[in-house]
C-alpha cells in the first residue's frame, strides 16, 4: 500500500510527531511505501536540524533517518518562512517546498493519514 502523511504539530508539543515517526517506521517495516511526508503549519519545526535536546530523543534526527531511508520529506516553505525557519536550518533529508508536493503525495497514495490538528 502507498501511504501519504501530513504532520501539523511541532516537535515536543504533543505526541503527534512521535506517533507519526512510529507509524511510518512500522508501515515501512511491513513493506508499505511512504510516498512522502508533508509538514504544514507548526509541523515545519520538525525539520529544524538545530534542535538539540538534552537528555531526550531528537525528533529532527529521527525524521532525518526516515528521509535517509528514501522517504521524501517536504515542509511548507511559506509556513517555514512565517516561522523564521530557513533552508540552512533544515535536516539533510528534508526540504522546503510548496503545496504541489502535498498534491503529488495525495495523487500517488492509496491512503493518506494526518497527525495533529
Amino acid at each position: 500500500m502507498k501511504i501519504g502523511v501530513l504532520l501539523l504539530s511541532g516537535p515536543y508539543q504533543t505526541q503527534d510527531a512521535d506517533s507519526m515517526l512510529h507509524f511510518v517506521g512500522a508501515a515501512m517495516d511491513k513493506g508499505h511505501e511512504i510516498v512522502g511526508i508533508f509538514l504544514y503549519t507548526d509541523g515545519v519545526y520538525n525539520i529544524n536540524g538545530k534542535i538539540k535536546t538534552p537528555g531526550d530523543r531528537n525528533l529532527a534526527e529521527e525524521l532525518d533517518a526516515v528521509g535517509a531511508r528514501g522517504v521524501p520529506i517536504v515542509a511548507c516553505g511559506v509556513c517555514a518562512k512565517f516561522r523564521g525557519l530557513v533552508k540552512v536550518d533544515t535536516i539533510e533529508h528534508g526540504k522546503l517546498g510548496g503545496l504541489g508536493a502535498l498534491d503529488g503525495y495525495l495523487d500517488r497514495c492509496d491512503r493518506f493519514i494526518t497527525f495533529g490538528g
